[in-house]
């Protein structure tokens, strides 16, 4: 038993390669979304209340109602990309905004929801050979890399290699290294909004890393940090204030509701 309420976690995966490839579907028969909630249950047992949602549900089984309960999305993209709908996109952005955790889990780099959050093209090098990855922990003080060994050795990965382009990090927790001399900023953080937002790359389809237990204890790990420590989820807000007055700002209706108010 916890002494708080258990944090409300949606695991998003897109499902297709799980449906469509064999060799996919034996290394997780209960889906990429189902071994990625296994992990986090595993680590955070009671602490923690999963849910998953899939591509194919209406709505990518993202409602409305579904994101005003969940604290912390993780997101799990690769084949399918421009096949999730723009509004859906648009409403993960207004809650992440507000406050809602995302988790961005290896090739959901390139998904709608993350280059829109990072503005940029989230592009990188890549090379996909069974290669070894070692991440390498370069914030040891920080909570998401909490109990994981330095490196953590994926036997057999996908390469993903700099230059990977993404604004500056605002943390840089991991770096990886791989067989062929690559390096890549493999764990990262970025705020936007009242959102806590961070990029975790090992966890290609093709391989078991999401059975690895040190993965999924960095991604337990970043549900915990992920989780806003606001009272209520509410989008960053302009209210003018007068002079003196610290507490209670009014709404702001722009510069000609003003004027007029100012000139009656």
């Amino acid at each position: 038993m916890t002494d708080t309420a258990p944090i409300r976690v949606t695991v998003w995966n897109e499902n297709r390669h799980e449906q469509e490839h064999e060799q996919v579907a034996k290394l997780y028969p209960q889906g990429i979304h189902g071994a990625v909630k296994e992990g986090i249950e595993e680590n955070l047992g009671a602490a923690v209340d999963v849910r998953t949602a899939t591509l194919e549900e209406p709505e990518h089984g993202l409602t409305e109602e579904v994101l005003a309960n969940t604290d912390v999305l993780t997101w799990w993209g690769h084949m399918s990309h421009a096949d999730v709908d723009d509004e859906i996109v648009e409403r993960v952005h207004r809650h992440v905004l507000s406050g809602m955790g995302l988790i961005v889990l290896h090739s959901g780099h390139w998904s709608k929801i993350f280059t829109k959050l990072m503005g940029t093209t989230c592009t990188l090098r890549w090379r996909s050979e069974q290669d070894r990855e070692l991440v390498w922990t370069v914030d040891p003080t920080h909570p998401i890399a909490k109990g994981v060994p330095h490196p953590i050795i994926i036997d057999e990965q996908e390469m993903y290699g700099e230059f990977f382009d993404i604004p500056t990090p605002e943390e840089l927790v991991f770096i990886s290294s791989f067989s062929g001399g690559e390096v890549f900023r493999s764990g990262c953080t970025f705020r936007r909004g009242h959102g806590k937002i961070f990029y975790f790359s090992p966890g290609d389809q093709d391989y078991p890393v999401y059975h690895h237990k040190d993965i999924r204890r960095v991604i337990s790990n970043a549900v915990q940090w992920a989780l806003t420590d606001r009272p209520r989820r509410e989008l960053p807000e302009l209210l003018r204030y007068d002079t003196n007055e610290f507490y209670k700002g009014a709404g702001y209706q722009g510069a000609t509701a003003i004027y007029e108010e100012t000139t009656a």
